[in-house]
């Protein structure tokens, strides 16, 4: 299937029985932009190749690869020719790694990094796959003890090949430092991604010039101040239609002129309408 872009194939999200797991399935000639994802992601590209300027250098993926991203991550997505390529993925609430690491580790563990873009291993790629295929099952073929087994398999054994922690104490004396500028900007957005701020307001949260915020944003974030803005409203739109709320209220809400400049964000930064994504969480 062909896009208006020129781009072919498509990408639509299967329902998923996890509770706090999404899935997505990709077979597309489409290049993402920079962006990032609040959760987790992990993945299998199943044909093809895929280049990705990630937060932790370019890398390359290619069939039977596995693929991740942190929440937050800035990164771009292309195909490496033009026949495109075809990828599965599922993203992980920040918390269920959190918490799996802490169960596995004893202590409690308020941050997880996964440390590699792109791996081969043949092992984490066939427990991906398995939990794949049963949390997209239809309902009348789901099994709870499988799935909750398969869930539990790849989290552990990504957290031990992949992952690096932050315990509680690393994570208290982060605390105690105050935020720089960036980060009150920053938060200045995440705290209401539907306002309508100016640069002004930004440097002024942050104290300091609107040229040196526009540097600095990009610097410390990967994204200009509006594209980020406009990724956390993409953001706040899928939380809001994950709950039920129609998609010209949720467009309302979120900051977005009507619900026609809503779609077009979500499907530039996730390749899905926000309706299509409404009909696989129901």
């Amino acid at each position: 299937m062909s896009t208006r872009d020129g781009t072919r194939g498509r990408v639509y999200m299967p329902r998923c029985a996890i509770a706090g797991v999404e899935a997505t399935v990709a077979e597309t000639t489409r290049a993402f932009p920079r962006h990032s994802h609040d959760r987790f992601g992990v993945g299998v590209i199943v044909s093809g190749g895929h280049k990705s300027a990630s937060g932790r250098g370019p890398v390359e993926a290619r069939m039977n690869d596995v693929i991740t991203v942190n929440p937050g991550e800035v990164h771009d997505g292309s195909p490496l020719d033009e026949r495109g390529r075809a990828w599965h993925m599922l993203y992980f609430e920040p918390s269920m790694l959190a918490d799996a690491a802490a169960e596995l580790s004893g202590a409690e563990v308020r941050e997880v990094e996964l440390a590699q873009p792109v791996v081969q291993d043949v092992l984490l790629k066939r427990l991906f796959e398995r939990l794949f295929a049963v949390a997209v099952q239809p309902p009348c073929a789901r099994d709870d003890l499988a799935r909750e087994q398969a869930l539990l398999e790849l989290i552990a054994h990504l957290l031990s090949a992949l992952a690096s922690r932050h315990t509680t104490r690393h994570a208290n004396a982060l605390a105690c430092r105050s935020p720089g500028p960036i980060a009150r900007a920053r938060a200045r957005i995440d705290d209401d991604p539907a306002a309508p701020l100016t640069l002004a307001d930004l440097a002024g949260e942050a104290g300091i010039s609107r040229f040196q915020l526009l540097r600095a944003f990009a610097h410390d974030t990967g994204l200009p101040p509006h594209a980020y803005r406009m990724q956390r409203r993409v953001a706040l739109a899928r939380q809001l239609i994950a709950r039920g709320v129609s998609l010209a209220d949720t467009a309302a809400t979120a900051g977005f002129a009507d619900q026609s400049h809503m779609t077009r964000a979500f499907v530039r930064l996730f390749g899905v309408t926000p309706a299509n994504y409404a009909a696989a969480m129901r």
